[in-house]
């Protein structure tokens, strides 16, 4: 069977679906790799070095004839028309925002695999692109603050006098957010974070950071996820929040619900009272923001002098490393499908809808939308 990666077309993406290093994975299972030229040029991946991992790196269209597409983003619906009735496709494909690449897809007849379906279980760890995408992006945000910021994040003890260390609040304490929280610490800065769920407070002090504690109810949701609060909660949230966050010189917010449009968790008022010169991060400014009046892709400086940075494309920013992450868990979760004769592979991909993860994720199947279990 033949696995093909195409060049990702959404503008701005800069990962690629798979890299040289894990092709041997997909050889050694007696699959055919293929690769569009210059797929992984952006990430810094040559084509040599995809032939000299064993996959045949070709010009033009390389989803013709084949039997697994792997992508970052959705493939469109004008792409999924030339796939093979049958064909199996792997990426990102929220129903919320991919819902024309769903509709080809049933028309299709085509497999669609959505990675942000699949389940938060330990045996899915593996294949769980969300949060390593996520972990980049929380990397990347901690770095842009710095570079924003007019201050050093550091304590510095010099001859010319004591710089005190900048004072960094993260909202959201998933995996963006903690790692965020790290590279701040690892930066010298003095962090602080708070999330809904009381649970995630451990593991920010784990960090070095201060948890802050809220007099509020906690909304630990599925999958461990937060869940949606009502409106009274949110602004309970706001009030409480809006002296840590006048006091830092840095804000970043990170906060997300899958498939559903990002928390309002800091008004413009909030930032309003912020100093000049603060900055603030806004991971979620894709998905509607965190933070009120944050644009995504673009740096908007308040008549405070407040900077808000609103993050678009943001792992893409990182494209070596979160290609290579992305690469590992499409592998995985494509491998769980691996057929196997005498306990060897042979070469063969077929879902097996009685496994939790490959019944969570596909999303259409023999030209019908799928719902677990069914």
């Amino acid at each position: 069977m033949r696995v093909a990666v195409a060049k990702e077309i959404k503008a701005g993406e800069k990962r690629v679906a798979l890299v040289p290093d894990i092709i041997s994975k997909l050889t050694k299972a007696g699959l055919e790799v293929v690769i569009e030229s210059n797929a992984g040029l952006a990430s810094e991946y040559s084509d040599k070095q995809f032939t000299d991992a064993g996959a045949l790196v070709k010009n033009g269209d390389v989803l013709v004839n084949a039997d697994v597409v792997l992508s970052v983003q959705p493939l469109t619906p004008a792409q999924i028309k030339t796939l093979k009735k049958g064909c199996i496709t792997i990426s990102f494909l929220a129903a919320t925002t991919a819902a024309d690449s769903i509709e080809a897809a049933v028309l299709a007849g085509v497999t669609a695999i959505s990675l942000e379906m699949v389940p938060r279980i330990s045996r899915a760890q593996s294949m769980d692109a969300l949060t390593s995408q996520a972990l980049c992006a929380g990397y990347k945000a901690a770095l842009v603050a710095a570079e924003l910021s007019p201050k050093f994040f550091p304590l510095l003890m010099t001859a010319a006098g004591t710089v005190t260390p900048a004072k960094v609040v993260v909202l959201g304490a998933g995996v963006a957010g903690l790692q965020a929280i790290a590279t701040a610490k690892r930066l010298g800065a003095v962090v602080s974070a708070y999330d809904v769920r009381p649970a995630s407070a451990d593991e920010v002090k784990s960090m070095g950071a201060k948890f802050i504690t809220l007099e509020l109810e906690a909304l630990e949701g599925a999958g461990g996820y937060a869940r949606e609060m009502t409106e009274e909660r949110a602004n309970k949230q706001r009030d409480l929040l809006t002296p840590y966050i006048a006091a830092a010189d840095v804000l970043i917010t990170t906060a997300a619900v899958p498939g559903r449009t990002a928390p309002r968790l800091v008004t413009a008022q909030m930032v309003s009272q912020m100093a000049p010169g603060s900055v603030v991060v806004d991971l979620a400014a894709e998905s509607g923001g965190n933070v009120e009046g944050s644009v995504a892709g673009e740096i908007i400086t308040n008549s405070n002098g407040v900077k808000i940075w609103g993050g678009k494309d943001v792992p893409s920013q990182l494209p070596f490393h979160a290609s290579m992450l992305f690469s590992r868990n499409v592998v995985n979760l494509l491998l769980l499908m691996s057929k196997t004769v005498d306990g060897k592979p042979n070469g063969v991909i077929e879902p097996d809808f009685s496994d939790e993860i490959i019944d969570s994720a596909t999303l259409t199947h023999n030209g019908a939308k799928r719902e677990k279990g069914k």
